[in-house]
């Protein structure tokens, strides 16, 4: 991914207000991140652990979603997360939901999509991060087909959001 500026961060949400867009916390430290390991740039906000927020570059232009975390159901136990599809114990998974975009979104009307809580699924499949013991089960696909795999789930979820 490319590095990002604020402006093109805040100018990219599609299910979001200008003024929500104003006011949400982009990470200060956007000239410290791995740009190329990333295949998208997620992040939690400081001030509010139940918000996310994604931003992926898709069919060539910048696309953001502002996503909420639900409430942990307090049982320990493995989960897998839909996009790059590693597994995390406990509290490691996360259901978010993101408020559709346009009219239906207005209306209230979200999807939801279970991921790993920290939006760190780039570094989780290139072995930047470690998810802990069977976090990242053996495939006989390269890592460019989990790449490529990882960055068609993420748009699908956000062909969701963007769908009437």
């Amino acid at each position: 991914m490319k590095p990002l500026t604020e402006h093109e961060i805040r100018a990219s949400f599609v299910n979001s207000t200008k003024g929500e867009a104003k006011r949400m916390h982009v990470p200060k430290d956007l000239g410290e991140r791995p740009w190329d390991d990333l295949d998208f740039l997620g992040w939690t906000d400081p001030a509010a652990p139940d918000r996310s927020y994604l931003v992926a570059e898709l069919d060539d232009r910048l696309a953001g979603i502002a996503l909420r975390r639900a409430a942990q159901s307090g049982r320990v136990r493995k989960t897998m997360c839909s996009w790059c599809l590693t597994t995390h114990s406990g509290d490691g998974v996360s259901l978010m939901s993101a408020r559709k975009a346009g009219k239906s979104g207005q209306l209230g009307n979200t999807v939801g999509v279970y991921v790993c809580a920290d939006l760190a699924c780039s570094l989780y499949l290139r072995g930047r991060k470690d998810a802990g013991f069977g976090g990242r089960m053996h495939e006989s696909i390269s890592l460019e087909a989990k790449i490529e795999r990882t960055i068609a789930n993420v748009a699908a979820f956000f062909a969701r959001v963007s769908s009437s």
